[in-house]
């Protein structure tokens, strides 16, 4: 595995709420949903990599196959692709990279005892983390999580009025598996697959790179009330950026724990043009 110089290495210090994901429903309405009472237990599963590190295209290819073969029986596998940037002034700036998601991964690192930051890393629900190219901690974990009590949450979405946006509106059920004393916090993502590069200088230089869905962007929508049904029950204006293609995107909600960061409900519907 592969580690970022020491001055890139930001303070574990800095705390970023995390948020998760879940199941593959599309709908052929005008208005798409997706429902957690898919029969395929979500699991999200975030990897923290670069295309400046020379160890991630095998955990990116990986997750990539992951996400198309969904070999893992009763599991409904959300890959999410988060490319850091402290490998961004090692010869080649990646174009996906951003200090949010370096700030997300740092902030699992403060959850998980005895762990640092590093690439390429899978991190599985928020439970567990683990070099991304480690397919037997892969599938491990997620048959691990698929045990585990689940939240579950419906979504809709509908073109907005104003041109280039969409209304995603959530509701999450009563809340399972949460821990006493923490918040359940409901976050809304938005990835795009079929993304690609051809890299010219650092560590792959000359090599054409191809990802699973990369996060390109994450909102949290407010926190779920512990005793109440439906726990939670919002939404948002999405703006869609000129630069993303609408047929790849892929929209995901979930709940997930504000100090644990365990992702106790998910769901994952996508985009149509």
């Amino acid at each position: 595995m592969s580690m970022g110089p020491k001055n890139c290495l930001l303070s574990l210090v800095a705390v970023l709420t995390l948020a998760g994901l879940g199941p593959s429903v599309a709908s052929q309405d005008a208005v798409r949903s997706a429902s957690g009472a898919d029969k395929r237990v979500p699991v999200v599963l975030e990897l923290f990599t670069s295309e400046g590190c020379s160890s991630c295209p095998p955990a990116d290819s990986f997750l990539a196959s992951l996400d198309e073969r969904q070999p893992v029986a009763g599991a409904e596998i959300i890959a999410l692709e988060e490319h850091v940037d402290y490998w961004d002034h090692q010869g080649w700036i990646d174009p996906f990279s951003a200090a949010q998601w370096t700030q997300r991964q740092q902030t699992y690192a403060l959850a998980f005892p005895d762990h640092g930051v590093y690439t390429p890393e899978l991190v599985v629900d928020g439970r567990s983390g683990f070099v991304g190219s480690h397919q037997s901690d892969a599938y491990r974990a997620i048959a691990a999580a698929v045990a585990q009590p689940r939240t579950n949450i419906s979504m809709a979405m509908k073109k907005a009025e104003k041109r280039g946006h969409e209304e995603v509106n959530v509701e999450a059920g009563r809340l399972q598996g949460a821990q006493p004393g923490d918040t359940a916090e409901v976050w809304l993502v938005i990835a795009e697959a079929g993304l690609h590069s051809a890299v010219s200088a650092g560590e792959n230089a000359g090599r054409e790179l191809h990802h699973a869905p990369v996060v390109r962007w994450l909102h949290k929508l407010g926190s779920a009330h512990p005793d109440a049904e439906p726990a939670f029950s919002g939404g948002a204006d999405v703006k869609l950026e000129p630069a993303w293609k609408t047929n790849n995107l892929r929209v995901v909600a979930l709940v997930q724990e504000k100090r644990s960061h365990r992702i106790i409900g998910s769901t994952l519907v996508r985009m149509e043009p």
